[in-house]
Formats: C-alpha cells, structure tokens, sequence
C-alpha cells in the first residue's frame, strides 16, 4: 500500500496484491445528495472502473452507462465503507471515493475496499487538521479478501488463473473495531464448480478472517499517525465551566466520548433560558453549542420543586428572590413562603434534566430526582444553593451536611446522567 500516491485529491492510495493494482482517491466536497439535506448527515459513495489498459484484451472505457459489473462493485464499495462510518460527523458534505484498476489480475473489488479505507483516513486526517469536523467519521477499520476453493484447496487471495478455476469463489469484507472485534459486512460466496460444505464455509470464512487481519495491519503501517482517526472517540462538549460536572461526566461517559469544556473547546456563549421546564431550557443550551461547534453537546437545568408552592421554585431557582445566585436571598423567600405549611406537606425535589444534541441525530433528554423535604431553619454549612434546608430522603441529612461524594452519589445530576448513559447503551 502506497499512500499518499496522488497528490491532488484529500487522500489517495495505491494497493497492489500480487500483480492487481488499484488506485484509489478520496474527494471531498461540501453539500449532500437531495435525500440528505437538511439532515445534518453525511454521505459516502464510490465509483469503480477498470481502465482499457488493465488486461491483456482492452476493455472499452466505461461512457454514461456503465457495465452491470462496474455498477455492482462500485456499490459494495460504497455500502462496504459506510458501515465503517458514522456519518452524522462527517456534517453536510460527501466523500467520493474513486477506485480505478490500473491493472487486473484477481481480486479488483477486494482490492479496492482495502485501499479506498486507507485513502478514506488520509481524507478524514486532512478535514480534521483543516477544522472542517470536529470528529472522525471512521468508527471501525474495514478490509476485504478473497478466498475460495480451486482443485480441493483453500486459497486466500485469488488470482485470475486461481479465480478462473476455482470450484468455489468467495468475497468476505469486514470491519475491526478499536477493541480487535471483528465483524462481517459483507459475504459473497458462490459454488461454481460444486457445492460446498458447511464446514468448508466455516473454514473459508476463518480464512478469509486470518487474511483481512494481515490486511488491516498493512493498513496501520501504511497509515502511520493518520491511524488514530479510526475509532476515535467524539468529542462531547459540556455547556458548563464548573469542574464538578466536568469531572463528573467524564467518569460516566468518558469509555464512549472525550468529554472537554466550553472553556476548552474554544466556546464563550450565552443563551437566553426562556424555557418553561428544565428540559426545554436543557434543550437550548445543547442544540446552542452543538450549532455553535459542530459536534456533540450536553447540557443539564436543574433546581427546586417544591410540591407545596406547586413545583416552584423550578426552572427559577437560581434568580427565586430576583437576583441570579443570591443563595441567601432565595433562601430567605423560601422559608418565608413555607412558613405556614405544616411539616407532613413539606416534601420537594432537586430535579435535573440533561440533554445531550449531536449533528444528524435527535436530541436525547434523561432526567433525576433526589427526594427530600425542606427544614425551617438552616441545617449545615456546606453545599450551595438551597442545601442548608433540603433534607434528603437518601441520606437522613442536609445536602449542606454531606460530604461531597455522598451528595454525587444520590444527587439528581448523577442520576440524570446515568439515565442518559442508560439511552446511550439503547442505542448501541
């Protein structure tokens, strides 16, 4: 694998196995096919063509309508490299991905999907150093082979004498995830010559998987640096500077994202919270910073609902008393409110809700609740907020009397972000 061979397009590779040569290139280019705008997603597809010069009988150059053989190939291909992809971070632009047989002796398809992945990463590496995406597309790495069975033998990677004869032919493609599972995308095995067995499927599959293992490490070595695109973890960024949170969601979802700062990621931006519930003003922050940079986001709202007041002070409890963060001016309105509310009607909720936007997707919302009831008087002199006067049902004390662990244990925001880590693994 030579990478890197051409030098115009975003990346290029030319794979030779045996005497079969494939030139393959990557474009890029901004916009999308008409079923994809407006979707916030990517697109990848691939075109094939053996030119007139590739064996030893000229082939006629492919016109406006390509041959049926072509047409089929250039489709694996571009099936075979989506699988490989996410495209919700590829943003509204298409990878074109041109595999041209500079000469053919077995094997072209193959070929092609292995080296197409190499030029693929080059293409992604350019984007990524250009700030054109804020994550790499490429989840999982993907090879092909061929492998059949001529004169009673398994072979792997046949060639054209080899493929002409073979009593069974077989194409296999798959993907290898960061953690060295691999997984099939694609099958295609004919009996030509006879039938063939089960076992002998078996056999040819744990092959063809010994032989796309080698490929995939051939990858790596011709990728170099370029190599860590594959099954990169997307970034996530928190609208929030407080460390607390920050250190909080990067324990919780830090095996499935890097978890960075607005701070971090470059981000100062103000959103007006008109919500009326912590999930819509969850909502816009979100979908503000995830407009803003391209990638995912996740925002949390949080506060007070106590059952007496009728769930106030909700989604205002940071500016209860009128001042944004007067903890003592809230308080005091609190327990000026509740005065005259007997003790057994004194029960309330911190309430979180955390939402998670990622371009192409639809937002995902999950919430917590830590139940308690409010005091009359202060009862401890840590925490924040209105902790000196929520008695947590958990824990028999004040939030404000808790030691920083016990509080994240319970709290709402934990349990809102388990819940959302929870919808994640729904996904998977």
């Amino acid at each position: 694998m030579h990478p890197g061979f051409t030098e115009m397009a975003a990346g290029s590779c030319l794979i030779e196995c045996g005497r079969t040569r494939v030139l393959c290139t990557a474009s890029v280019e901004e916009g999308v096919p008409a079923f994809r705008k407006g979707s916030g997603l990517g697109w990848l597809t691939a075109e094939y063509a053996m030119l007139p010069g590739a064996t030893p009988t000229r082939k006629a150059r492919d016109g406006i309508k390509k041959d049926g053989r072509s047409v089929e190939i250039q489709r694996l291909i571009g099936r075979a490299l989506r699988a490989c992809c996410d495209l919700s971070r590829l943003g509204e632009r298409t990878v074109y991905l041109d595999c041209d047989v500079l000469q053919a002796d077995g094997g072209t398809r193959t070929a092609a999907m292995t080296g197409a992945f190499v030029a693929l990463c080059l293409a992604v590496k350019k984007l990524l150093d250009e700030g054109r995406i804020a994550d790499s597309p490429v989840v999982t790495q993907l090879a092909a082979v061929s492998v059949g069975v001529v004169d009673n033998q398994l072979l792997t990677d046949l060639a054209y004498q080899e493929d002409k004869g073979a009593q069974v032919d077989m194409n296999v493609v798959m993907t290898r995830s960061p953690d060295g599972r691999m997984e099939f995308v694609e099958v295609q095995g004919t009996g030509e010559g006879r039938t063939f067995s089960r076992p002998e499927l078996d056999q040819l599959l744990a092959q063809a998987q010994d032989g796309i293992r080698e490929l995939m490490d051939a990858q790596l070595d011709a990728l170099g640096d370029t190599a860590g695109v594959i099954g990169k973890k997307p970034r996530l960024i928190l609208a929030s500077g407080n460390f607390g949170k920050l250190k909080e969601m990067r324990m919780l979802l830090g095996d499935r994202f890097d978890v960075i700062s607005m701070k971090e990621a470059g981000f100062d931006i103000e959103v007006e919270e008109n919500g009326e519930t912590f999930a819509e003003n969850a909502l816009i922050k979100a979908n503000a910073l995830m407009q803003a940079s391209g990638c995912a986001a996740a925002a949390d709202d949080s506060g007070l609902s106590v059952d007496a007041l009728n769930g106030r002070p909700g989604v205002h409890s940071a500016r209860y008393a009128g001042v944004h963060g007067d903890d003592e001016a809230n308080n005091r309105l609190l327990l000026k409110e509740m005065e005259q509310v007997p003790d057994d009607r004194r029960t309330a909720r911190y309430e979180c809700v955390m939402a998670l936007c990622r371009p192409g997707r639809e937002p995902i919302l999950a919430g917590g609740k830590c139940e308690g009831k409010i005091l009359r008087a202060y009862v401890g002199t840590g925490g924040f907020g209105y902790d000196p006067l929520f008695l947590s049902d958990d824990l028999g004390i004040t939030f404000a009397q808790a030691d920083l662990d016990a509080k994240n244990r319970i709290s709402h925001r934990a349990r809102a972000i388990r819940a959302l880590l929870e919808k994640l693994e729904e996904e998977s």
